[in-house]
């Protein structure tokens, strides 16, 4: 089995000034612990920025958007394209880079060449909506990835899985009347963005399970178990993605859901079996939300781990 590990120095360049929580050491953070010596077996890549990102970009973003976010890019300091969605002179680059991953992802995988990747990529994505960033998001990396599959690769059923304590709503927004994917989500609710209701249901593929604030592992489990799981394996997809986030850990300081490592780790193994059983075991992870440095590195190795096969390996 051949799992991929997206990283790269770009990503650190995306400087989102001081005191912001999405910050170049959350990567740094996972480089160590991703370091230690039993994820030798991850095949380390280094992303491209396709020659072709502009198009890549309007798969999911509208032309303004995508001009708006190019231009926007300041030369030096900082812009706000909203009171939390920064960018820097680095911005650029990492943002691309990040799209970049997503795509060489679905191509190494479509083409056999790996089995699964993890892409620990910054700027994070799932709130980039199709017209406008925001959520700390610039680009939909996920939702451009995806997209991607399914018009290069001709994929009728994809499937996106995002844990992260947010809702994804550019996500859901990107794929709201689209039936062959597949957008199930818990996160805490009512919160950031205020968007995840389950009378959000599109065209009967979306699919959003609220989580009351305080909720731990066992209810988040049980909740995975009869509602997204289910709703998984019916849909049968043909790859599947997820949106990664890590900041529904107990010890994040952005949110207030009750979830440890061991969660993460059970998750991944569950959404692992079904890929076993639909899709050659197929799947790609990107990198959302998670701002405890220590919670972060330690969550995202127990997803690698599981990933990788190392699930339980301590």
């Amino acid at each position: 089995m051949t799992v991929l590990y997206y990283t790269d120095a770009d990503f650190l360049h995306h400087d989102t000034g001081p005191g912001h929580p999405e910050r170049p050491e959350r990567l740094r953070a996972i480089e160590q612990a991703l370091s230690a010596p039993k994820f030798n077996i991850l095949q380390r890549v280094a992303p491209p920025i396709p020659t072709d990102i502009e198009d890549k970009l309007a798969l999911i973003h509208t032309h303004a958007m995508i001009n708006r976010v190019l231009t926007g890019i300041p030369e030096h300091g900082l812009t706000h394209f909203d009171a939390d969605t920064v960018a820097s002179a680095g911005s650029k680059q990492a943002a691309l880079r990040a799209v970049g991953a997503l795509c060489d992802a679905v191509d190494k995988i479509s083409s056999r060449k790996a089995d699964k990747a993890f892409c620990a990529v910054r700027p994070p994505g799932h709130h980039a909506m199709p017209g406008y960033p925001m959520g700390f998001c610039l680009f939909n990396n996920i939702a451009i990835g995806a997209e991607y599959a399914r018009t290069r690769y001709g994929l009728e059923r994809i499937a996106i899985v995002d844990f992260d304590v947010h809702h994804g709503n550019g996500t859901q927004a990107a794929f709201y009347e689209q039936p062959q994917m597949l957008y199930a989500s818990s996160h805490q609710w009512p919160y950031y963005p205020g968007s995840g209701h389950p009378t959000e249901t599109g065209v009967g593929n979306i699919i959003n399970v609220p989580l009351k604030s305080g909720t731990d592992g066992v209810t988040f489990r049980a909740k995975y178990q009869d509602i997204i799981l289910p709703a998984v394996r019916q849909f049968n997809p043909q790859l599947i993605f997820i949106s990664a986030g890590f900041d529904a850990h107990k010890d994040d300081p952005l949110a207030s859901l009750r979830l440890v490592e061991d969660d993460f780790r059970w998750i991944t193994q569950e959404l692992m079996t079904i890929a076993d059983a639909c899709c050659n075991g197929h799947i790609i992870s990107s990198l959302e939300g998670g701002y405890d440095l220590k919670a972060l590195a330690s969550s995202v190795a127990a997803h690698v781990g599981c990933l990788a096969g190392l699930e339980g390996d301590e």
